[in-house]
């Protein structure tokens, strides 16, 4: 098919495999991405999705499997595909010394048909640390000036690597904005946060990599609706007993599943009547466990990934 093929993915992995010496990072792990998205790909620290982005990116040669960009091979066509994507890299991409808006600008004569510089920076709040040297930028800065770094040259395709990181609530709200405007405009954009509303408010569709294979995939509605099922989450002042999961489940009998989030709470999965409320009460009380919190509600993206992958996302 053609590169220019609309109706080829934005990014297609398949059976994608990448060891570093003993470590499986990414384990026969495929995915895709449609274009015209804002597509998540969330996973715990060492879940293999850096990896992953990185070989889409052209940094990396996959070992096993085949990766492809805008229907292209992000190494064989690398020439050809540089100038539609743009990268947000996690650590920045700047020189230490360079000035923010020299960086810019420098990167804007890289591109063709560039973005004007003036106009992006105004949009990002970057006017105010133009002429201030990338070290001293503050974290939300430097991600700033990573974002546009990484949309001067009006790409196809942007990954972007955490891009709110560090911002404050309005620049938050701001670079979500952007992003929306980006899909809206066309733009294709595939994002990895550790902020699990981020992901909810922004993505077309979630993917959630752990130990280097995909074990999820869904729009957000999809991954927290859970069925007709809805959720209890039992949040207790000291950390409960053992085997509390294996006990309340066995309390609670089937058709009810029972997930320990952390050492301090569980989320009860299931037909949350007022039966079931009543039961999860009577365990508290014969096993003297004290409730600070007994929240009845549909499951949200954060209760997925912890139910799925056993751990949270650390920034």
């Amino acid at each position: 098919m053609p590169a220019s093929d609309p109706t080829v993915p934005a990014v297609s992995v398949d059976g994608l495999a990448m060891r570093y010496g003993d470590k499986v990072a990414v384990d026969a792990l495929s995915l895709s991405v449609e274009r015209h998205t804002i597509t998540a790909v969330l996973g715990p620290n060492g879940a293999g999705k850096t990896t992953t982005l990185e070989t889409c990116e052209g940094y990396r040669r996959p070992q096993a499997g085949t990766v492809r960009v805008l229907g292209l091979d992000p190494i064989r066509d690398r020439a050809a595909l540089l100038p539609r994507i743009g990268v947000m890299l996690q650590d920045g991409g700047a020189w230490s010394g360079v000035r923010a808006r020299e960086m810019l600008d420098h990167v804007a004569r890289l591109h063709a048909h560039p973005l004007d510089t003036d106009l992006l920076s105004d949009r990002l709040g970057l006017a105010e640390c133009g002429r201030t040297p990338y070290r001293r930028l503050s974290g939300g800065q430097q991600q700033r000036l990573g974002l546009a770094m990484a949309l001067v040259g009006r790409p196809e395709i942007v990954f972007v690597d955490e891009p709110t990181a560090g911002m404050d609530p309005h620049a938050r709200r701001t670079t979500w904005e952007l992003l929306e405007e980006l899909r809206g405009d066309g733009v294709t954009v595939v994002l990895t946060t550790h902020y699990m509303d981020e992901a909810e408010r922004l993505a077309d569709q979630i993917h959630i990599i752990d130990h280097g294979r995909l074990i999820a995939s869904g729009t957000p509605l999809e991954l927290t609706r859970g069925g007709a099922h809805a959720t209890i989450r039992l949040v207790v002042t000291r950390p409960f007993p053992p085997g509390s999961p294996e006990l309340l489940a066995k309390a609670l009998g089937e058709h009810t599943e029972v997930t320990q989030l952390d050492a301090l709470s569980l989320m009860v999965t299931g037909p949350a009547d007022a039966s079931t409320l009543a039961t999860v009460s009577r365990w508290c009380e014969e096993n003297d466990v004290l409730p600070e919190s007994l929240t009845l509600g549909q499951r949200n993206l954060e209760d997925v990934f912890l139910q799925l992958t056993g751990r949270g996302l650390v920034p």
